[in-house]
């Protein structure tokens, strides 16, 4: 490893760009960082570095006094490691590195499995509150993915926009992808994996929207206890099991009440209410009017 040198703005990898195929990079002007922490939209969350390097067997870089910006590693193959505060994580294919400013750190490929990354430096007022939203922390800097392709095209699209011209628009723009990253990575955080106890039970719970649920039977069909599956749906949606089942019920009553002239009773009875007045109860309980009303509302 090296520390930091070169540019003042961009730090040099330990060996040189031939190391890696075709990389792609876009930094911004120190000067331009400057200008647009100061405006609109832009002070909120700023991309001033953005890259892919394929296959990067050489890279590493060492910042022992750490960053104004903030890091996002996406491994998209091989492997590498992440280093934040003295420790070391492993970091591969499908998983995403989130180093907070200005802890010290430092990262690296293998020279096994050389990596292919997409990466970006992120300034501005919202990151630290962003960060935490994905659940990364200085401690836990490297989480896995379950859609990384997503992300993969949010980098693409930012870095693609900014290596075409670097105004003003386009780091607008550039800022509004990154939100998106951002937001994306904190939801694909919290979707398990297909084969997973928790989706699953997220599964069910979407398939069976015409029908009532009981907790203790969904507990005991995906193998774990109630106060744990509620432990996991809360920290997944926002809310209890029985809520967010509500809540898919209640979108799919929308859905029926906008798609045609079904009377109230039988939309409730398509969503498993026998008793339509309870169904309309609930359904103002969430939406604040009566199904009647929300079907009158002019939508568009």
């Amino acid at each position: 490893m090296a520390e930091e040198v070169g540019y003042p703005f961009f730090p040099r990898l330990v060996e040189p760009f031939e190391d890696i195929d075709h990389p792609r990079v876009s930094v911004l002007p120190r000067p331009a960082v400057a200008e647009a922490l100061n405006a609109p939209v832009t002070r909120r969350l700023l991309v001033t570095d953005v890259g892919w390097f394929e296959r990067a067997g050489h890279h590493a870089l060492s910042r022992p006094n750490g960053a104004k910006e903030s890091i996002v590693i996406l491994c998209v193959d091989g492997s590498g490691w992440v280093e934040v505060d003295g420790v070391r994580h492993g970091i591969g294919a499908g998983s995403v590195a989130l180093i907070p400013s200005p802890h010290p750190h430092a990262y690296g490929s293998s020279h096994r499995t050389p990596w292919t990354i997409w990466w970006c430096h992120l300034r501005g007022n919202d990151v630290p509150e962003l960060f935490g939203a994905t659940g990364a922390t200085a401690e836990r800097p490297v989480i896995s993915l379950w859609s990384p392709e997503r992300c993969v095209a949010l980098i693409d699209e930012i870095l693609s926009g900014l290596t075409r011209d670097q105004s003003p628009v386009r780091l607008v723009a550039a800022t509004g992808a990154a939100f998106k990253l951002m937001t994306q990575i904190a939801s694909d955080r919290l979707s398990a994996a297909r084969d997973d106890p928790l989706q699953r039970a997220l599964d069910y719970l979407a398939e069976r929207v015409d029908s009532s649920v009981k907790v203790a039977d969904l507990a005991r069909l995906v193998g774990m206890s109630e106060s744990r599956l509620a432990t996991l749906v809360r920290e997944a949606t926002g809310g209890g099991v029985l809520a967010h089942h509500t809540a898919l019920r209640m979108a799919r009553a929308r859905q029926l009440l906008d798609a045609g002239p079904f009377p109230i009773a039988e939309v409730a009875r398509r969503l498993g209410y026998d008793d339509p007045l309870y169904f309309s109860r609930v359904f103002r309980r969430i939406h604040g009017m009566s199904p009647s009303e929300y079907r009158a509302q002019r939508k568009g």
